[in-house]
């Protein structure tokens, strides 16, 4: 399965956000997560941060996939967002991250959250899907992406 489809939804998918540290990309992620999924803010921000602090989650290439384990969660869930101005997560290559697609699963997940994890991976290693990604005119348009929409509707 290459789309995303069931970890996002058009309300969960940013663009244009400006944010000056990761504290402040985890806030804004954690208040998505609020508004969308009904999750505590806080908790959610703390445990962002908290995984972050046992190593990066920026990967590489612009991108970066904080996740995080949420009780009473009742599936794995997802928020995308595509940053106006990259900033630095410590990425293994160093580079500034402008994609970020935080993913939170029930404090029970296991291998559902795994799954979920290796699955964005994958689909965010793409090149050329991150270069569509960041060409975006919107964030219908990323949502479209992201769940495979536009190949489906091509199809049709």
């Amino acid at each position: 399965m290459h789309d995303l489809h069931d970890l996002v939804t058009p309300e969960t998918v940013v663009s244009g956000v400006a944010v000056g540290s990761t504290k402040k990309l985890f806030a804004l992620l954690a208040d998505v997560a609020s508004r969308v999924y009904g999750l505590d803010a806080t908790l959610v921000a703390a445990q962002l941060a908290a995984r972050e602090k046992l190593g990066t989650t920026g990967f590489g290439g612009g991108i970066a996939i904080p996740h995080g384990r949420i009780e009473g969660l009742d599936a794995v869930r997802g928020v995308m967002m595509r940053l106006d101005k990259p900033v630095d997560f410590g990425a293994v290559d160093d580079s500034p991250v402008d994609l970020v697609f935080m993913l939170l699963s029930p404090a029970t997940a296991g291998a559902d959250h795994l799954k979920a994890l290796a699955r964005v991976s994958r689909r965010l290693r793409d090149r050329g899907f991150t270069a569509k990604l960041r060409g975006a005119g919107s964030a219908d348009a990323i949502y479209a992406l992201l769940a495979g929409t536009e190949a489906r509707d091509a199809a049709a």
